[in-house]
């Protein structure tokens, strides 16, 4: 069907989505509404994994090509753990600046001729006039949250703090350090996103965060006090931090997000409007983009909106269970981190590697990494884990369900 297309928000969701209608439609009459200035974005790098760039390839092969080009690329993980170093392969990994990102979507969408609008400020009360209006707006979505009830929106609190830094090192693998402080343990995540640079992620239990006292610090305090713990694995480089109006660091915790429906009237959800993963799993920028490709299809596939929309609405939350489920339990993992931390160093990193299992929290550490060295290859037991991972998502999406009638 031909549609006029108002995405409110110009971040990777909104974007991908207006591409993606220009290539199978280039009738389609689309706007992107963005309220900052173009070239203005918070965060530093995103990650995105093999699996993504050739769905990227499949879609639109011009973007994936320069977002492949732009990408900093590792195969392996590195952990340090009380003075010692344990590396393990892994998946093709990939990391992006975010400004980097929005710049290549917004120049592929420019020339399919979509409309970007910056500096232009949409709330519930000035809707542009079109057939379809999509909430791309954020985890904050102004949008959604005027409807609230009607989506059934709920979002839980994570119990550990973290904060988003950038720095000068590119790291050439994905790196973790865990520190243990004279008020707990405090750990980051550190990964390159581009020639010179690189993103830096820490996190700790609440009690630690105040025992350090970044609940009352400046940000040029906390970043002096991270790049002294961090010593050994930022080689003297700097962090890079974006304080608030009141000079204080950005310290958050992370908020769950889902909404039982996605979508009212001609108003649909899409990417972080709609749902949130914890981002120990990296997926934030795949789902944006699955959830583009899949609504893009539907709007394609179906002759009617209403169709087109229930038919994404149940695709992507059937779709994000077992993902849903992987970034509770790596919440969980990370948040319940003494249970695991002090097992010999090598077993500790292969647990991590696990995190996104619903069985490990179950079962005594050092017993599922007997098991887990046991399987081995085993086909059986890949199979198992799977299942159960699906199973135990829809178990808990179903009790909710109830819970909310």
């Amino acid at each position: 069907m031909r549609v006029k297309v108002a995405c409110i928000g110009g971040g990777p969701a909104g974007l991908y989505l207006s591409i993606l209608l220009k290539l199978r439609d280039p009738s389609h009459d689309i706007t992107v509404y963005e309220r900052s200035p173009e070239g203005s974005t918070y965060g530093w790098g995103v990650t995105y994994w093999r699996g993504l760039l050739d769905k990227l390839c499949e879609h639109d092969p011009v973007s994936a090509r320069t977002i492949e080009e732009s990408s900093v690329r590792w195969s392996e993980g590195v952990a340090h753990v009380r003075g010692r170093t344990t590396r393990r392969p892994g998946d093709a990994g990939y990391g992006i600046g975010r400004h980097r990102l929005l710049e290549i979507l917004a120049e592929r969408a420019r020339s399919l001729d979509v409309r970007l609008r910056f500096e232009k400020e949409i709330t519930p009360g000035n809707l542009p006039a079109a057939d379809l209006v999509v909430a791309s707006d954020g985890v904050h979505s102004a949008l959604r949250a005027r409807y609230a009830d009607h989506f059934g929106t709920e979002s839980r609190a994570g119990r550990n703090r973290y904060i988003w830094l950038g720095t000068s090192k590119a790291f050439e693998a994905f790196t973790f350090s865990f520190v243990e402080s004279g008020h707990g343990w405090i750990w980051c995540y550190g990964y390159g996103c581009g020639p010179d640079a690189g993103t830096f992620v820490v996190e700790c239990a609440p009690e630690t965060w105040t025992g350090l006292g970044f609940d009352t610090a400046s940000e040029a305090e906390a970043l002096a006090v991270l790049e002294k713990v961090f010593a050994g694995v930022l080689d003297g480089h700097p962090l890079m931090g974006r304080s608030g109006a009141d000079g204080k660091a950005q310290w958050q915790t992370f908020r769950t997000l889902t909404n039982r429906t996605w979508y009212r009237d001609n108003l649909v959800l899409l990417g972080d409007a709609a749902h949130t993963t914890h981002y120990s799993i990296g997926a934030g920028t795949t789902l944006a983009v699955e959830d583009a490709a899949a609504l893009a299809g539907a709007l394609h596939e179906h002759a009617t909106l209403p169709q087109a929309l229930a038919h994404y609405q149940q695709r992507r939350q059937q779709d994000l269970l077992a993902i849903q489920s992987a970034a509770h339990y790596s919440a969980r993992w990370y948040e319940n981190l003494p249970r695991y931390i002090h097992l010999p160093p090598q077993q500790m990193f292969a647990l991590l590697g696990q995190r996104h299992s619903p069985l490990l929290p179950y079962v005594p550490p050092q017993l599922y990494y007997r098991l887990d060295r046991a399987a081995g290859q085993s086909e059986a037991w890949r199979r198992l884990k799977q299942w159960l991972g699906v199973k135990v998502a829809r178990t808990v999406h179903a009790r909710t369900l109830a819970s909310r009638e």
